[in-house]
This record gives structure tokens, C-alpha cells and sequence, in this order.
């Protein structure tokens, strides 16, 4: 595991738990890199890992490791996770996968010839209510889809501290890559590829480098329609990522902050189900930190062999897919033109 803050927190927990789920897959937690010794072995000895180092370098020449998980700055993405692969790990990078498309696509290119098994962290594909909703739209019983509308809203961009964030060259993008990948991911594994993107991007808070916001008009290849917008400048929105989407038979509807509930939509109103997963009996619901834990049952029965990760997974080509969309929104903006998204 390269990172020991949020997301090291998040994939550690999600690793441990499938030791618990899934014994015959006999994970073992063997490092834990950062470059601040106290936080790193505070985060070692808290999450289980059983060394920690300083460099990432030393966990890519171990040949105890056979999956190494990124979970660092946007920086730090493209070549731990190349050098892995190159070295034969299976690798999972945090999104987004690359700082733009043409740094995703060589990760991708790279993860492809060293033949082992890759995965872009978008997490949200394993909440049970996204994966009932693709189970409904595949099945047809929504008709023809015709719409698609999602916001991925925070509000602690105004008074946040200096952080490589807000740096261009550190994270390429801002709310874009931060919270709208989420979105382009879920708008690709539900409804399709996007076609073309009208976009308007924009900096509120003086000195800042990347966007606090957009919002962008997305046509589909499937001739479907949609909206993105994400903000980390909404003020009172915590964590407020909601999608819709609307067909010639029904629709449906889903707020994370709900992230159980799954609203189906017919000509008379909409009608709230459930939906909680396999772990449980039906009504004992899970958490958002349990989709990292289905991401990476999921990607250990992949590793060995029991299942594909994609369609399911997001393999690093969509991670890279996604970031051509977060390109073409950065050209939209700059050009004040429908930008088309083509794939290389």
C-alpha cells in the first residue's frame, strides 16, 4: 500500500475485512510506504501492516507482494504503478488515473503488456443499489434511456488549507478529477460511452491553480443525453453525490448520502427499494467503507482467477476512458465548444 492517510485508512480496512470474509484468499498486509515516519508507522501498526517504508520503490522489488494498491496523490499515481506492473504486481491505483489522459493512457499501455490484472479505484461501482441499477437498465425494463443527470457536490473548498489539490502540476484537475471522475464513471458503466462534452469550468477562490467547479452538457454514443456538474464550494452539501436516469419506461434515482436506497420511477411517482448486498439478511444495510470492501473481493477472485474484473471492475481502461471525458470538458471550457471525446 503506497499512502497512509484517507484513502490508506480506506483500502487498509477494506483488506483486513476480507481476511475475514474471504479466508482462503489468505491476504497478507506486508507494507505500508510514506514519507513521514511517525504518520507511517502510526498508520502500520494501527491498520496491521506488517512493515512499513519509506519508499515505494522497495515494495515494487518485494517479492512478497504480488498486488500493490496506490492510493497516494495524484503525482505519485503514474509511476509507482507503472514500475509495479513492470515488476509483475497486480495493481489498483486510486482515481484518477492518471493527471490527464495521456498519462492514464501510458499507464494503461504499460499495465497491458506486463499481462497482469489492473483496477481504477471508482469504488461507488460497488454500492448495491448501483449495481441493481445497472442490472434494471441492461434488463430493459426502463425502456429507451434518455437522459442521465448527476452532481457530485462538497463544500470544504472554501477555507481549505494549502494542499497539493490545488496544485495543477500535483493533481491536474480539481473538482474534475477529484469528484466529477466519479460521476463520468458511473454515467460509462450505466448508460455508455460519451460521445461528445459542452462544458463551462471555473476557479472562485483566488490563487487556486486547478477548477473549485464545472458543469457540463454530455451527449452519449447511445444518443441518450445528460448533465455533470460537481463543486467543492457547495456550501452545506457534504458528500452529496446523486445521479438519475430517465427512460421511455421508467427512471431511476440515488443520492449516496442514501446510499441503500434505490428510487424506481414509473408513470405514477417513484418508489424507494432497498438494497443492501449479499453480506447480510435482507434490511441490515451496509456503509460506504464496505464498497471498498466489495471492490476488493471482487478483485482477489479476479487475481485468482475465478471471474473477469471487468465489466464490473473498473480496470485501468476506465480509468483512462474517464480521463479523455475530463480532458475534453477542460478543452470545452477553453474553446466555448462542443468538444468531441475520441479514444486513442
Amino acid at each position: 500500500m503506497l499512502g497512509y492517510a484517507f484513502m490508506g485508512d480506506a483500502h487498509s480496512r477494506a483488506l483486513a475485512a476480507t481476511r475475514q470474509l474471504e479466508p482462503a484468499l489468505e491476504v497478507e498486509l506486508v507494507s505500508i510506504s510514506g514519507r513521514d515516519e511517525t504518520a507511517r508507522e502510526e498508520a502500520r501498526s494501527r491498520l496491521g501492516w506488517v512493515e512499513g517504508v519509506a519508499d515505494w520503490r522497495l515494495q515494487v522489488g518485494d517479492e512478497r507482494v504480488g498486488l500493490f494498491v496506490n492510493g497516494g496523490p495524484n503525482a505519485a499515481h503514474a509511476e509507482p504503478s507503472v514500475a509495479a506492473a513492470r515488476a509483475g504486481k497486480h495493481v489498483l491505483c486510486e482515481k484518477p488515473l492518471g493527471r490527464d489522459a495521456a498519462e492514464s493512457w501510458a499507464m494503461l499501455q504499460a499495465a497491458e503488456a506486463a499481462g497482469v490484472v489492473h483496477a481504477t479505484g471508482f469504488n461507488y461501482r460497488f454500492v448495491p443499489a448501483v449495481r441493481a441499477a445497472r442490472e434494471l437498465v441492461a434488463s430493459g425494463e426502463l425502456g429507451e434511456i434518455v437522459h442521465f443527470r448527476a452532481r457530485y457536490l462538497q463544500s470544504w473548498g472554501w477555507d481549505a488549507p494549502p494542499s497539493w489539490r490545488f496544485d495543477k502540476e500535483a493533481s491536474g484537475t480539481g473538482a474534475i478529477g477529484d469528484l466529477g471522475a466519479h460521476s463520468i464513471d458511473l454515467a460509462r458503466y450505466l448508460v455508455g460511452e460519451i460521445a461528445s462534452v459542452s462544458a463551462v469550468v471555473r476557479s472562485f477562490v483566488p490563487g487556486r491553480e486547478v477548477d473549485d467547479a464545472y458543469v457540463a452538457t454530455v451527449e452519449f454514443e447511445c444518443g441518450a443525453i445528460g448533465t455533470l456538474e460537481a463543486s467543492r464550494l457547495a456550501t452545506g452539501r457534504i458528500n452529496h453525490h446523486a445521479w438519475e436516469i430517465n427512460g421511455s419506461r421508467g427512471s431511476l434515482a440515488f443520492d449516496q448520502e442514501r446510499m441503500n436506497e434505490l428510487l424506481v420511477g414509473g408513470r405514477r411517482g417513484f418508489a424507494t427499494t432497498l438494497e443492501h448486498g449479499d453480506w447480510w439478511p435482507p434490511g441490515h444495510i451496509v456503509g460506504w467503507g464496505d464498497t471498498f470492501t466489495y471492490e476488493y473481493l471482487h478483485l482477489l477472485g479476479a487475481i485468482a482467477g475465478a471471474h473477469e474484473l471487468s465489466p464490473h471492475g473498473a480496470t485501468f481502461n476506465d480509468g483512462y476512458r474517464c480521463a479523455e471525458v475530463c480532458d475534453a470538458i477542460v478543452r470545452s471550457a477553453a474553446s466555448r465548444a462542443k468538444e468531441e471525446v475520441s479514444y486513442r
